[in-house]
């Protein structure tokens, strides 16, 4: 099966990276291959390419078909989608984002080695590193990653195997020098990670900017429909991502057909979803930093946004995660989220519909006594693709 042209443009590779019409039966979607295992002919003769020799087209690393735990045709369809998107070498799909995480960090780090992580990192990401890999024998110090000189001081006071970064962040949207902190994490022989959740590889390239592996939790804007768990590995070195693909094979995390399938089918409409998320987002917080009841935006489209100059220059646009602090406190907040008709109380992202929801109680809870705590009065508020009038009277009857 032929491969897209790199030089595609990102709307055209996002159609047919990996999407080719299947050779069989001409089908112009890859098809779900809803199976565990494969016909070998012969012992060690498997399908789709030979032990020791890689296939073309979907799955192209893959050394042929014998057990979907270690390849499948329709996860190899989204991982060649997903490299091509981001401009790597390799890139491995799995159940979530969480797993995903998790492969990369133990692929590359080993007991006793340290992490630098954003002050304001998502909760998850946060829980992973404090209540699991504590365990495991990692430690982590959380940094201002806006800030490269606070993260070469953390490098040079601690030193690091991985600086962890999320550009924009989750959810006080600071923005992050990808090529400093590429500079700063290398001069000291650590690699540098991004997660590149809020902004898609549509928004933002992490890999062509210096970053050594792009992760995803392919559940937000990827798939945008919020019917599909997932989550990415992008990277550029062959053998970090040979590293990856044992241990993700080795612990079963990789992402299943359907799933697949269904992220596959999200991220064709990747280009003209992200274009009305930004610019719904955009008309949000503009209105909200004018209204009474608004303390403070967070959204890095905004001119006096701290980040604002630095992200019209690494990113296409500005993303449709708005957060903002309640003038009245944590209460009212709260009581907020309780109050809009089109904005869903929920947690996660990146779909078409609009969501609202209540950090500090619900996706960052596990943030709490720490320093990675979020105000209590934060609002997050994932803006969809909805008519944008409807959007601003929803939060103008709800802030009311």
């Amino acid at each position: 099966m032929a491969q897209a042209d790199v030089h595609d443009a990102f709307e055209t590779l996002a159609i047919h990276a990996g999407q080719e019409p299947d050779q069989l039966t001409g089908a112009v979607v890859p098809p779900i291959y809803q199976v565990s295992t494969y016909a070998q002919d012969g012992v060690g003769g498997v399908r789709g390419g030979t032990k020791g020799g890689a296939t073309s087209g979907p799955g192209r690393w893959i050394e042929g078909y014998e057990y979907s735990r270690t390849a499948n045709p329709t996860r190899g369809a989204l991982e060649e989608c997903l490299a091509a998107l981001e401009g790597g070498t390799r890139a491995l799909a799995f159940a979530s984002g969480m797993a995903a995480e998790d492969c990369l960090i133990r692929a590359v780090c080993r007991p006793g080695d340290h992490v630098l992580i954003p002050h304001d990192a998502y909760g998850g990401t946060f829980r992973l590193f404090d209540k699991v890999l504590a365990g495991w024998g990692l430690t982590c110090h959380p940094v201002p990653v806006s800030d490269p000189a606070a993260v070469r001081s953390a490098m040079a006071a601690h030193g690091a195997r991985l600086i962890w970064v999320e550009t924009p962040t989750n959810p006080l949207l600071s923005i992050a020098d990808i090529g400093s902190l590429a500079e700063i994490a290398h001069s000291g022989g650590a690699l540098l990670v991004v997660d590149n959740t809020f902004a898609s590889p549509y928004l933002q390239q992490p890999l062509g900017l210096g970053a050594d592996a792009v992760v995803h939790s392919s559940t937000k804007y990827l798939g945008g429909h919020s019917d599909v768990i997932g989550g990415a590995v992008v990277v550029s070195d062959t053998d970090l991502a040979a590293r990856l693909a044992f241990l993700q094979n080795a612990v079963g995390s990789a992402a299943g057909p359907f799933d697949s399938w269904l992220t596959l089918r999200g991220i064709k409409t990747l280009s003209v979803r992200m274009d009305r998320h930004c610019a719904n987002g955009l008309q949000v917080a503009i209105m909200l930093a004018s209204h009474p009841r608004v303390a403070r935006v967070y959204y890095p489209g905004l001119p006096d946004h701290a980040g604002h100059e630095l992200a019209a220059k690494q990113m296409r646009g500005f993303g449709g995660v708005v957060s903002f602090q309640h003038a009245d406190g944590v209460e009212a907040a709260v009581a907020m989220c309780g109050r809009t008709r089109l904005f869903t109380l929920g947690e996660s992202l990146g779909g078409v519909e609009s969501l609202i929801e209540h950090p500090a109680r619900m996706t960052h809870a596990s943030a709490a006594g720490s320093p990675l705590e979020v105000p209590a009065d934060l609002v997050r508020l994932s803006v969809g693709i909805e008519n944008i009038d409807d959007l601003l009277d929803d939060l103008r009857a709800a802030l009311c």
